[in-house]
């Protein structure tokens, strides 16, 4: 992942609601966004997630409870997620935390249709194996 370009807004505020499983965060531009636990969860940027190239991608379920244990800033540049699911390989950056809360509406409905494609209802669980089978990875 690139470093931050010079227009990417900065972080102001970054405040986790965990009764409401949302991440307030507020921008140096002035935006506000609540971007949900679960669409953070079903959107990580990890490989385990995205895998490694277009078409890869593994489409998460049974994320909407999901929370978030912990928070941890990488650098200047990036947060780490520790979710109740044990997932915690994703680095958030600002930027890619600003794409999730500006296209947050249209990004639910990319993964409503992800889910009505494969068949699956948003609340099945995961199928139970392990990772995703690449190598470049350990846990």
């Amino acid at each position: 992942m690139a470093g931050l370009e010079k227009h990417t807004p900065t972080p102001l505020d970054i405040t986790v609601h965990g009764a409401s499983k949302v991440l307030e965060i507020s921008f140096s531009d002035g935006a506000t966004f609540r971007i949900p636990f679960e669409l953070m969860r079903v959107y990580s940027p990890s490989a385990e997630v995205q895998g490694h190239g277009r078409g890869q991608e593994v489409l998460q379920t049974g994320k909407r409870e999901v929370g978030v244990l912990d928070l941890q800033p990488v650098g200047n540049y990036a947060l780490r997620p520790t979710f109740t699911d044990g997932h915690d390989s994703g680095l958030f950056t600002w930027e890619y935390l600003y794409f999730l809360g500006d296209q947050q509406d249209k990004l639910w409905i990319e993964y409503q249709e992800r889910l009505r494609q494969a068949g699956v209802e948003r609340d099945a669980p995961m199928p139970a194996v392990g990772g995703h089978g690449c190598a470049s990875h350990s846990h």
